[in-house]
C-alpha cells in the first residue's frame, strides 16, 4: 500500500523546497521511502516525539534540519513545520508550532 504526503500549508511546502541543496535532497529521498514504507522509518531518519508527533531528521553538508509531521487515518502523512537546527536541543517555540498545527489538523480530519 502507498502512503500520501500532504502539507499543512503551501508555506510549509515552500519552506521545504527552499532548504539548502543537500538537506532538500535528503528530504525528497526520505519522503519517497515514507510513501512506500510509511511514516516510521526508524532512527536515525525519524523519531517519535510523543502524542502522535514525529520528526524527520535531515543531515547534510549544509547542516541539520528537522521536519515535524503527524499521521492521519487512511495512510496520510501531514508535514507540519520545518526548521534549520542550530542547537543540540529542539527549540521550544519550534515544537510548539508543530503541536498546535498537529492538533488543528487532527481536529478537522
Amino acid at each position: 500500500m502507498t502512503y500520501t504526503i500532504n502539507y499543512y500549508s503551501d508555506d510549509v511546502l515552500s519552506e521545504l523546497l527552499s532548504l539548502p541543496e543537500t538537506l532538500q535532497a535528503k528530504y525528497l529521498r526520505l519522503t519517497e521511502r515514507m510513501e512506500v514504507f510509511g511514516a516510521n522509518l526508524g532512527e536515525p531518519h525519524t523519531k517519535a516525539m510523543g502524542d502522535g508527533l514525529f520528526e524527520l531528521r535531515l543531515k547534510g553538508a549544509e547542516g541539520i534540519a528537522r521536519v515535524f509531521y503527524c499521521t492521519l487515518v487512511g495512510q496520510r502523512i501531514v508535514m507540519l513545520h520545518s526548521f534549520i537546527k542550530k542547537t543540540t536541543k529542539t527549540p521550544r517555540p519550534e515544537l510548539k508550532i508543530a503541536i498546535q498545527r498537529m492538533n488543528e489538523v487532527k481536529q478537522y480530519a
